[in-house]
């Protein structure tokens, strides 16, 4: 009989230890009444050890070992997706541990069943542990964003372990609501260093940094996330002097460290110094070379970021999307292509959104619509072809290629089920592109009637739509109501399309005015769309003045130069338009020259300003003469003429 009873104690001492790992690691007090099972056995075995004359009735070898099996059955079915089987092994069951409920009710929730996972989680017979309670309180917080509803189970909980905590101060922060998040911190009994790192890198990132800053000082332990989490908060709101203090202070960094910190000083434009650390890594990782690739990028220093990626012993999609990204901004579209292509080359790489997005703006730029089709068919076998910003880059880029129709099609076709404000804002742009003001008029009002709310992007649209198309009076309307919008910022673009806006329509003295009542200083693009406008009209005092103040930014703008030599010209000043001119070839300034292409059958055409060159010239240049001499406007064509070929600088 005593030989018995061990065996029996030990063999509940075995299975105490072969529960789900997971489950024991909460180490949840057993429930004041409960039906025996094997959770309870590791409860009792764990806060008050079994002895021979428990009243608690024991269960046979062979029910423990079929009710292990069917819990290992149901997580399988539920890891696979397959819900329906795991509920119906469920309700076979005679007497269901806590495992199999928790396993089944969160198999639901990570479904997105979250409505089916609460119906389980209320009946009568539910076993509920810590975990339990925790998945139901997750999933309203990730899979509903029902805060309310989370909130009621969190305050319902008899017994919360630190998990339960930050699972709730998440959910605040993935809802917007910290302050919530960190009154729930301020109220956590026992606060771990996860607790600690969550709501300091909440608060670095809404902009709250001495809040984060004090916080981070105030920690009992720190491990090198919270450290690292500290050095990224200082950098990106500028503090970066201050992140290397954090930086050399560390007692032991990772790699994620490093790449923070030099991620850090590309953002500030401290390469030098971002670089000088990138040298000295103790170890690289590819996320080490593409924050440093990606840096010289953004300040336009592709022949490094080039050497640097030549270099580097693997690479990733970011990593060509990085270089792919520099040449479309930097306005080499053809190099943009060329490496897409040896990207689909490399093994193992696949675009992702933002590749596509960069390519097709590629496309864009050089009115590349065999490519822009080309790169649409690889988009359309991807996961990405119903992606609202790839999708907007396509219509964007068909719009330019002046495929107006085939935007319109993917937009109200293609892409209904799915539209959202991006993909609205592309057809609004594509629209503006065209001139067709009463088009993108339409559209704005329709996604308005659709309780979608515009924001800054889709009126800086609106308003370049109504200046191409000369809708004075409606440009005028809209900029009003943007401007009595406080939930929208006004920026610089905004003031450039009401300033291109007026002077398209040749009220340049009224620009000129809005101009000077600018709450902000104007911007170069300001100024340049008011001086497009002088050049249209001919006014040569507000056009000088406006050339002025774009020169005194960008002083070596050969094209300023030209606008203003063109306005003198076109009112007879040719002694002005002159010394412009010497001005400009003293300065060694020479404006890039116009060029247009087009396709045809499957070869591209390339015409140059002034180049002869090309096979069909002898047939071209009559044609073009003789078009002028038909055109109504043949005064205007005639000073174009004059400024290329009298005032042309070596």
């Amino acid at each position: 009989m005593v030989a018995r009873f061990r065996l029996s104690i030990a063999l509940r001492r075995r299975r105490d230890f072969t529960i789900n790992p997971l489950l024991r690691s909460f180490r949840t007090p057993a429930p004041t009444s409960c039906n025996l099972n094997l959770q309870s056995c590791q409860y009792h075995s764990t806060n008050k050890p079994t002895n021979a004359k428990s009243s608690i009735p024991r269960i046979s070898d062979a029910g423990y070992q079929n009710m292990a099996m069917s819990n290992r059955m149901i997580a399988k079915l539920s890891r696979e997706g397959r819900i329906a089987e795991a509920r119906r092994l469920l309700d076979k069951m005679p007497d269901p541990d806590v495992i199999a409920w928790t396993s089944v009710i969160s198999a639901h929730i990570n479904r997105g069943m979250v409505r089916e996972a609460r119906e389980l989680f209320d009946r009568v017979d539910a076993k509920k542990n810590v975990v339990t309670w925790t998945a139901m309180i997750n999933g309203y917080l990730r899979r509903t964003n029902d805060v309310s509803e989370a909130e009621k189970l969190f305050n319902e909980m008899a017994y919360k372990n630190e998990v339960s905590w930050n699972t709730m101060i998440d959910g605040y922060v993935r809802n917007g609501l910290i302050d919530s998040a960190l009154s729930l911190f301020e109220k956590m009994p026992v606060k771990n260093v996860v607790s600690w790192n969550t709501i300091i890198n909440t608060l670095g990132q809404c902009g709250r940094i001495e809040e984060a800053r004090k916080l981070f000082d105030c920690m009992p332990k720190r491990d090198v996330i919270s450290w690292t989490s500290m050095i990224s908060t200082l950098s990106k709101n500028g503090r970066i002097d201050e992140a290397r203090v954090v930086f050399d202070s560390m007692p032991e960094r990772n790699v994620v460290s490093w790449n923070a910190m030099i991620t850090g000083y590309a953002q500030n434009l401290r390469l030098a110094e971002g670089f000088d650390l990138f040298e000295r890594m103790p170890e690289r990782d590819v996320p080490s070379w593409n924050a440093i690739i990606t840096g010289f990028v953004q300040n336009g220093d592709l022949e490094r970021a080039q050497k640097l990626f030549n270099d580097m012993p693997q690479k990733n999609v970011i990593s060509w999307t990085s270089m792919i990204t520099g040449y479309v901004q930097d306005g080499q579209s053809e190099e943009a292509l060329r490496k897409f292509s040896r990207m689909q080359a490399a093994d193992g790489v696949k675009p992702n959104q933002g590749t596509f997005v960069s390519v097709l703006g590629a496309c864009s730029d050089l009115a590349g619509l065999s490519e822009g089709r080309q790169i649409h068919q690889v988009i359309c076998k991807t996961v990405h072809q119903n992606d609202a910003f790839v999708v907007s880059a396509l219509i964007n880029m068909y719009s330019k290629c002046g495929e107006l129709g085939t935007a319109g099609k993917m937009f109200n076709d293609g892409f209904s089920s799915q539209r959202d404000l991006v993909s609205w804002n592309g057809m609004i742009a594509a629209y503006a592109h065209h001139g067709c003001g009463d088009e993108a008029i339409g559209l704005f009002k329709e996604m308005r009637n659709l309780d979608i709310q515009p924001n800054d992007v889709t009126y800086v649209g609106l308003l370049a739509a109504c200046s191409h198309a000369g809708l004075v009076d409606d440009g005028l309307k809209y900029f009003d109501e943007l401007t009595r919008d406080n939930a929208i910022q006004i920026r610089q673009e905004h003031y450039a399309c009401l300033v291109d806006l007026c002077g398209r329509a040749g009220k340049l003295k009224e620009a000129f005015e809005f101009i000077q009542k600018l709450p902000t200083e104007p911007s170069a693009n300001v100024w340049r769309a008011l001086l497009a406008g002088c050049n249209v009209h001919g006014n040569t005092d507000i056009g000088k003045l406006a050339s002025m103040k774009i020169l005194d930014v960008e002083p070596e703008n050969a094209c300023t130069y030209m606008s203003l030599s063109s306005i003198y010209a076109s009112t007879g000043r040719w002694r002005e338009a002159a010394k412009l001119r010497m001005e400009m070839k003293d300065k060694g300034l020479k404006k890039q020259p116009g060029c247009s292409w087009i396709d045809v059958g499957n070869k591209v055409h390339v015409f140059v300003v002034g180049d002869e060159s090309y096979s069909e010239s002898s047939f071209i240049f009559p044609l073009l003469n003789d078009l002028h001499a038909k055109m109504e406007a043949g005064h205007v064509i005639k000073v174009d003429q004059l400024m290329e070929e009298d005032f042309s600088v070596g």
